[in-house]
C-alpha cells in the first residue's frame, strides 16, 4: 500500500493532518505509523476504538500515549501546554467521548483547555456554579446530545464565541443527534457555530484557528 500523508498541511493551515482510523485496517494504520516515525513526526490519530488499537501489533502500539474514551492516540510524545484559553463544556457524562476528543486534540497542538463536565440543562445550577471560570476563556465548546439546550444557553451566558458540538447521544427524536445539530444550527443565540454530529476534533481545530494557537510544522511556538 502506498499512503499519501499531507506532511506540509500545517504550513499551509496552521493544523497538522490526523489520522481518521475507523475506516482503517490494523495493516494500514501500522503502515501509517511506521511513515511517521520514519520522520521523526508526531501524529494524531482519531476514531481509534479499543479494538482496533488491540489489534495491532506491539512495535505498532509502541510509543501511542492512547486514550480510549476520547478514541485518540498520540504518536511522538506531549507537548507543553499554554493557559487555558478553551472552555469544553459538556453536557452530561455521556458526552464526554466527545468532549475529550476535542481536549486531546487541543493538548496535541500545544493549547490547555478547561473541562467542564455534568452542567447539561437538568442541572443548570451546576453551569452556574462554574460559569466565572468558562467566562474567563477565550472560546468556548459546547459538546450536548438530547435536545442540545446547553448551546443557546452558553451562547446566551458568555461573550467568547461558542462553537457546538451535537452529539449522537439521545433516543427517540433525538436519536443520533439530529434533534441536537437542529437546535444548534436554530439558535437565536449570538456568535453559535455549528460543526458535525459527533466532531469533536473538528471544533478544537476551530477553536485553535479562533485562538491562533496551533504549532507550525517544526513544533514551536
Amino acid at each position: 500500500m502506498d499512503f499519501t500523508f499531507d506532511w506540509s498541511r500545517a504550513v499551509r493551515t496552521g493544523l497538522p493532518e490526523a489520522v481518521l482510523c475507523s475506516a482503517k485496517s490494523p495493516a494500514q494504520i501500522t503502515e501509517i505509523l511506521a511513515a511517521a516515525r520514519a520522520r521523526g513526526a508526531r501524529l494524531l490519530m482519531t476514531r481509534l476504538e479499543p479494538a482496533a488499537f488491540a489489534a495491532l501489533d506491539a512495535a505498532a502500539r509502541a510509543g501511542l500515549d492512547y486514550d480510549p474514551l476520547a478514541r485518540t492516540a498520540v504518536l511522538g510524545g506531549k507537548v507543553a501546554l499554554a493557559d487555558a484559553h478553551v472552555a469544553v463544556v459538556a453536557a452530561g457524562t455521556s458526552d464526554l467521548p466527545v468532549a475529550r476528543e476535542a481536549m486531546q486534540t487541543l493538548a496535541f497542538n500545544g493549547q490547555g483547555a478547561l473541562l467542564v463536565a455534568d452542567v447539561g440543562v437538568a442541572g443548570l445550577w451546576r453551569l452556574m456554579e462554574r460559569i466565572e471560570q468558562i467566562r474567563a476563556c477565550r472560546v468556548v465548546i459546547a459538546v450536548a446530545g438530547m435536545e442540545g439546550a446547553l448551546f443557546s444557553v452558553l451562547g446566551g451566558l458568555v461573550s467568547a464565541p461558542v462553537i457546538a458540538v451535537p452529539t449522537s447521544v439521545g433516543y427517540g427524536v433525538a436519536e443520533g443527534g439530529r434533534a441536537a445539530l437542529t437546535s444548534a444550527l436554530a439558535s437565536c443565540a449570538p456568535g453559535v457555530v455549528t460543526v458535525n454530529i459527533d466532531n469533536g476534533f473538528g471544533a478544537a481545530c476551530a477553536a485553535l484557528k479562533m485562538l491562533g494557537a496551533a504549532l507550525p510544522a517544526n513544533g514551536e511556538r
